[in-house]
């Protein structure tokens, strides 16, 4: 298996278990799934209530979370158009840097043109997305967009490829 895992803050964001694409040659599109996970607390003390001793029962309650953000506990942040376009600024800066030291053969005009195309095609969209952040919440890394197919009920994350490194598990 391979996990890909954020090039600033190491933070796990994806495996190879879940279907993926590239689009545009600078992303993958991560197709997810609504999953139904019960919360609560599961207390097992190892005690045998007796027939005299009926307790009520822990509610147990369920919610619907998207399976890629439940696994790697990815966490929610907010951008509005304006903060967002200030975060992708730094952050290809770090990225162009990071393809370039790792990738010397790559054509850094044409990267930076696929780049900006992909970018301006985000932010005519921006508030059709939610915001993630790796399990440590580290806001100059990665921010996953997860938004939702043409029928409205199928969700998906966009990444910047580049920001991604392979562990294989």
């Amino acid at each position: 298996m391979i996990i890909y895992c954020d090039i600033v803050s190491g933070d796990e964001f994806v495996s190879d278990a879940y279907p993926m694409k590239v689009v545009g040659d600078v992303a993958f599109e991560i197709d997810c799934a609504l999953t139904t996970v019960k919360a609560g607390v599961d207390v097992d003390i190892g005690a045998n209530p007796s027939a005299e001793e009926q307790e009520e029962a822990l509610e147990e309650t369920s919610q619907q979370v998207i399976n890629v953000v439940h696994s790697f506990r990815l966490q929610e942040t907010q951008f509005d158009k304006r903060s967002y376009q200030t975060y992708l600024k730094t952050y290809l800066k770090k990225l162009a840097e990071h393809v370039s030291k790792t990738n010397p053969n790559q054509d850094m005009n044409e990267w930076q043109h696929k780049i900006s195309e992909f970018s301006k095609n985000i932010l005519k969209n921006i508030k059709d997305y939610q915001f993630f952040t790796g399990e440590s919440y580290n806001m100059d890394g990665m921010i996953a967009l997860l938004n939702y197919r043409e029928d409205g009920i199928t969700p998906y994350l966009t990444m910047f490829k580049d920001g991604l490194k392979e562990q294989k598990v």
